[in-house]
């Protein structure tokens, strides 16, 4: 990985993470007319966001979406588009333009075609935020999944997976379509995590690593945190 960003506490790497994230939105708008922002779900993100969502941007222009979001309503205690909302889309941040992924319906080929639909019309996003799991999973890409090979491989911007050591059926965004972006992120605070990061990552394109397939590229940085 090129780029490094460590702080001494989650607040201050909050404030970084903010900044950094405005400043190309900012720029995307000025530049195209529209944004996006792609964001991850955990606890991890939500001093980022409650920061984020008072935060002077044009909304109004941002289209906010997940890396992924497990296959449950919103009225589910682990559903992420929940907490998004609760969490970003309040205060400045309400007026920006959301993409529903219908998780928790029955027809779920039905709304991963619908969802691919919208990927495959928008731009390079602007950002992208990855988390990582102790697995070294990111997005819903796990090693354990058979669906694997598919979200590294595909050229598809979406697929359906099903993790083995992990609750839910999911929607991802495939590898392609997250490593296309102006700037991306990975967001991880705890030494523990650091740790995980730091084996999974000691070779480019691990397949038993998923992280590994996005830390050594060049629009992709870590950003940590004790």
């Amino acid at each position: 990985m090129s780029r490094q960003h460590r702080y001494s506490g989650r607040s201050e790497l909050d404030a970084a993470l903010s900044d950094a994230i405005a400043t190309q939105l900012t720029k995307g708008i000025a530049e195209r007319g529209v944004a996006s922002l792609v964001v991850s779900g955990g606890s991890t993100p939500q001093g980022l966001f409650k920061i984020l969502s008072s935060t002077d941007l044009e909304w109004a222009k941002v289209t906010v979406l997940l890396a992924d979001e497990r296959w449950v309503p919103e009225t589910h205690a682990d559903s992420n588009s929940a907490m998004v909302k609760s969490l970003l889309l309040q205060d400045k941040a309400a007026a920006a333009n959301w993409v529903d992924y219908g998780a928790g319906k029955e027809d779920a080929d039905l709304e991963v075609a619908r969802i691919a639909e919208i990927l495959s019309a928008m731009d390079t996003f602007d950002v992208v935020i990855l988390g990582m799991g102790a697995d070294s999973h990111t997005a819903s890409l796990f090693p354990c999944s058979i669906e694997l090979p598919e979200g590294l491989s595909t050229d598809d911007p979406v697929l359906m997976t099903q993790p083995v050591t992990a609750p839910h059926r999911r929607i991802s965004l495939s590898k392609r379509r997250l490593l296309n972006t102006e700037l991306g992120m990975i967001h991880l605070v705890g030494n523990s995590k650091l740790e995980v990061f730091e084996k999974a990552t000691a070779h480019a394109d691990d397949d038993i690593h998923p992280i590994s397939h996005f830390a050594h590229h060049d629009q992709f940085s870590l950003w940590f945190a004790p």
